[in-house]
């Protein structure tokens, strides 16, 4: 009998901010929501960013300390909290856009005068080359003088090419709420992303140990590209040009693997299986195939399921630009016919299935804890949805190594199918809908709208509704299929689908007789869909397709296994679960960030192990590892 891998938690951080009580999907369809909804939103975002918190008495203070109403405090936040969220044009506090680094060869001949430049105080070498002589000029800048008879490579900063991204809310370091000496930007968002996750559960990680064996727990995690930013591969690359020193944690800390690796270490002491499967831009899908596969035959009974992608450096989107990828300044003013870009105009950078130019950058931590159906009804567990199953396939001979194939046909049908299989014909036809990869360029919305409207008119789906996340939080590479998954779980919550707002008119070249293509937020009812499609064509050919079932789906599918007396029992102890997870909404409103870390504790070595032939125990888990293993082979014995 095949386990239902159910999810029971959801955690992270995107640029529409914390994943955690549907913030971050809330801030998406934020002007289709009632307006209690709209002012909740903007208070937990206000509170994430250091704009605004609530006090104990359930007042709140702005950043001056000033105590305001809730309403008061919106009034004088609103626009900046919208204007600091989504895509948006680059701020300072990841690159200066107008100081991109570059260099040019300036020769001073000898017995001629010396060269003379200007460069801001922060751009000199230090120590300063022989032969450089600097005066202040106040205000931050400086001229150098360097003198005859020398060849000297300088900085000549200019204007990023790239002005766009989907970055965190501004304002909020995922790194300030624990020790986080020399981590990349990267793993700083996993142990956000993943602490933020065990607190929505509303599930003590200890209670949930408690029910399982040690090698039970499993943890699929990675990123796309790996840690490229100064305390990661970044900085290491660079060291030997910059004259800077390579330091121990650079090389072992920008593995991609490393955000699985940080979850077990540190965040919740697993022993069991670990995984970093990678696969582009669908990352986060093919680790959680590899979570429903092994909940489905029961190896596994918990699985936490995460990418966190931090992409946005001056390097790595440089090196999407020259790829002809990304939608940089010069095409977005060619394609809307400006001398140039204001702040809304970099908001509305990324544009799915319309006239577009390429897809913006986005930053992303997403996690998942699934668990087999037994366990989820055991302890009481939130019920966000289900995972039957997740497909992968590649493209197969091509030109290009870039160019799409026929891979992603199957995935989604597929998916498809099995969605048929489980919910029925008219379901599918009439209930789902597919959160496209969607990613703004111009191959893309011919080649993906290709598939879902040939899949679409092969499963008789007449206008099958499609929405593209990517249009608000970027394309945030590995973690764009977690974007997805949280954007899912949010229409169950709230009977909101995203509409692809960005977008004018949509472009006459898409296939499209039978999608619903709409730049209005669809607002519903939760039940209105009882099944999601989340699509990916990623790079070289790495295509992945996730059927997710809706909450009320799933709970059916719990009571004809477990039967209604199960499922009264777990509705009277989830009670215990949804305070809690309430709880952790709360202390997040009033900025008291529970983070999770552990380091240096509870570390074993090997000597604290109890051996025998039958079992291992290890300390601080209550159950023992099973040692009582039997041949799969019988048949061949």
């Amino acid at each position: 009998m095949s386990q239902l891998p159910v999810i029971i938690g959801m955690g992270g951080i995107n640029a529409a901010g914390r994943t955690s009580g549907h913030h971050a999907f809330r801030r998406i369809v934020l002007d289709a929501l009632p307006e209690h909804e709209r002012q909740q939103t903007l208070l937990a975002l206000a509170s994430l960013t250091g704009r605004g918190q609530r006090a104990q008495d359930g007042s709140w203070c702005n950043a001056a300390g000033e105590s305001l109403s809730p309403s008061a405090l919106i009034a004088q936040e609103a626009t900046r909290l919208r204007n600091e969220s989504l895509i948006r044009r680059i701020h300072p506090d990841w690159f200066d856009v107008n100081a991109m680094p570059a260099a040019k060869v300036l020769k001073a001949q000898a017995g001629e005068a010396p060269i003379r430049f200007k460069l801001r105080q922060r751009q000199l070498p230090q120590p300063l080359p022989d032969g450089w002589q600097c005066r202040d000029l106040g205000l931050g800048d400086v001229e150098v003088s360097i003198t005859g008879g020398l060849e000297m490579t300088v900085p000549a900063p200019r204007e990023a090419l790239v002005q766009a991204a989907g970055m965190l809310p501004t304002g909020f370091d995922p790194g300030a709420w624990y020790r986080s000496v020399h981590h990349p930007r990267g793993l700083k968002m996993t142990v956000f992303g993943a602490s933020d996750l065990l607190g929505q559960s509303g599930l003590p990680w200890a209670e949930i140990s408690r029910h399982v064996h040690p090698d039970q727990v499993a943890v699929f995690a990675s990123n796309s590209i790996g840690q490229m930013d100064q305390e990661g591969w970044g900085g290491l690359m660079q060291s030997l040009l910059t004259g800077k020193r390579a330091t121990s944690k650079q090389m072992p800390l920008g593995y991609a693997q490393m955000v699985a690796d940080f979850m077990n270490a540190y965040v919740i002491g697993n022993v069991g299986q670990t995984s970093g499967l990678l696969g582009a831009c669908a990352t986060f899908l093919y680790n959680l195939q590899a979570a429903t596969q092994a909940i489905r035959s029961g190896q596994t009974r918990v699985a936490i399921v995460g990418t966190a992608d931090a992409p946005i450096t001056p390097e790595v989107i440089e090196g999407f630009r020259t790829m002809g990828a990304l939608a940089d300044d010069a095409s977005l003013r060619a394609l809307d016919q400006l001398d140039k870009l204001s702040d809304d105009d970099y908001r509305r950078a990324c544009r799915p299935f319309a006239q577009n130019c390429g897809f913006t950058m986005g930053e992303s931590s997403q996690f998942l804890m699934l668990v087999d159906d037994h366990l989820a009804v055991e302890l009481g567990a939130q019920i966000l949805g289900s995972v039957p199953d997740v497909f992968v396939n590649a493209d197969g001979f091509k030109r290009s190594i870039s160019a799409p194939g026929i891979g992603n046909y199957l995935t989604l049908s597929k998916a498809a199918a099995l969605g048929r299989a489980i919910v029925g014909d008219d379901a599918l036809r009439h209930r789902s809908f597919v959160h496209a990869h969607g990613t703004s360029t111009p191959k893309n919305r011919t080649t993906e709208s290709h598939v879902l409207n040939e899949v679409a008119k092969a499963f008789g789906i007449e206008s099958w509704p499609i929405s593209a996340v990517k249009a608000f939080v970027g394309h945030s590479q590995g973690s764009a299929g977690g974007d997805q998954m949280m954007a899912a779980l949010g229409t169950w919550a709230t009977g909101i689908r995203p509409g692809i707002s960005t977008v004018e008119t949509f472009a006459e070249d898409l296939y499209d007789s039978n999608l619903n293509l709409s730049n209005q937020h669809q607002v519903g009812q939760p039940d209105d869909f009882e099944l999601s499609l989340l699509n990916a064509k990623g790079f070289g050919g790495n295509n992945a397709t996730a059927l997710v079932l809706s909450p009320q789906v799933t709970q059916r599918m719990l009571a004809k296994r477990h039967g209604q007396q199960a499922m009264r029992n777990h509705a009277q102890a989830s009670e215990a679960v949804l305070e809690r997870s309430q709880a952790h909404d709360n202390a997040a409103m009033a900025r008291q960030f529970d983070v999770t870390y552990h380091f240096g504790e509870q570390v074993l070595e090997g000597p604290e192990l109890t051996i025998t032939q039958d079992e291992l125990t290890i300390p601080g888990y209550d159950k023992p590892v099973s040692l009582a293993l039997k041949s799969p082979f019988t048949d061949m014995q």
